[in-house]
């Protein structure tokens, strides 16, 4: 399994989203850039420049038309993916700290900040499909109590929408007035760091700074899997069409007092979805792994680094071939 090596940003990654078809990679990252790729052979086809800030999170539509992006600069920003031009901007008190579509490509929710007296929020936005004016004012707004949003994604469906916070808990609003419908107060013990939903969005994965990965049920929250390392977690996604979760992260380069990358730990773990035990690793980044995604067809995955490199990996026909469950393997139909 040899990588690709992708060199396009001077400071550390902070997300890779693979588009629906898988032919592209957006990434972004602390030098306020977004670079789009070819996911087969890792040649970058063009920028996105607009922010003048960390560029935090990155989002991009089933149709491959929009890409919306999150920032320090205090801005959410919708792109044209094709033609690179920005079509609208919406400033905030605060940074922009997580985005995403929903699965019908008509509303993007975004997190914004707690910072310097401003309340933490939930904002979702309608997108015209047009191009054309899009509205300044939220669809709705709300404000998560007790612990502030660090991730969220859309539900099962557009109306719901699942947040993680930073006292490690997992709450499902209703999309449209923000009422909580289900809550998961005790999912994580840290803060929880990246949050990917399976296929069919029936149940999602998240990562934590408490070293633990989850497997949860969309409308209940209900807990599945735990996959325990040893190594706070920065991403977690989960792999398509194989039973397989991958996790990534590593200790914080200040407090790594050993240079060997063992200690470090950073290295892309695979573990098995349903049996929670480490299959495998995957060597490569000089330092933290700060976010993995997903190839949809599961051919490939890709993962960013606080060395500022991204490694897109094409699985091996053995990966294909292995039987995951020994005896156990089901029947192809």
């Amino acid at each position: 399994m040899r990588p690709i090596l992708l060199q396009g940003h001077e400071r550390s990654l902070t997300q890779i989203k693979y588009n629906a078809d898988g032919d592209l990679i957006f990434s972004c990252s602390k030098d306020h850039r977004i670079n789009v790729w070819y996911s087969h052979n890792g040649e970058r086809l063009g920028t996105y420049d607009g922010h003048n800030g960390t560029i935090w999170t990155v989002d991009v539509d089933s149709e491959t038309k929009y890409l919306v992006s999150g920032a320090a600069d205090n801005t959410l920003k919708l792109w044209d993916v094709r033609t690179g031009k920005c079509l609208h901007t919406w400033e905030f008190p605060t940074a922009v700290k997580r985005v995403a579509f929903s699965d019908d490509d008509n509303l993007i929710a975004c997190i914004t900040e707690q910072r310097m007296g401003y309340q933490g929020a939930v904002r979702v936005f309608r997108i015209n499909r047009n191009g054309t004016e899009q509205s300044e004012e939220p669809l709705s707004i709300f404000h998560p109590i007790e612990s502030k949003a660090t991730v969220l994604t859309f539900g099962l469906t557009p109306d719901t929408i699942i947040t993680g916070h930073e006292s490690g808990k997992l709450t499902l609003y209703n999309t449209k007035n923000g009422e909580e419908l289900a809550t998961n107060k005790r999912a994580h013990r840290e803060v929880v760091t990246d949050i990917q939903l399976s296929q069919d969005r029936s149940y999602f994965i998240t990562s934590s700074k408490d070293k633990c990965a989850k497997l949860f049920e969309t409308k209940t929250l209900e807990e599945l899997k735990t996959y325990a390392t040893e190594t706070p977690l920065n991403s977690a996604a989960i792999a398509t069409k194989r039973p397989y979760i991958l996790l990534g992260g590593g200790q914080e380069a200040m407090s790594v007092t050993t240079t060997s990358l063992r200690q470090g730990k950073f290295e892309t773990r695979f573990w098995h979805k349903i049996f929670e035990e480490e299959v495998g690793r995957v060597k490569g980044h000089f330092g933290p792994i700060n976010t993995i995604a997903v190839h949809p067809a599961g051919t490939s995955y890709a993962s960013g680094g606080e060395d500022g490199f991204i490694r897109v990996h094409h699985f091996d026909e053995s990966y294909f071939k292995a039987r995951p469950y020994g005896d156990l393997e089901p029947e192809d139909d």
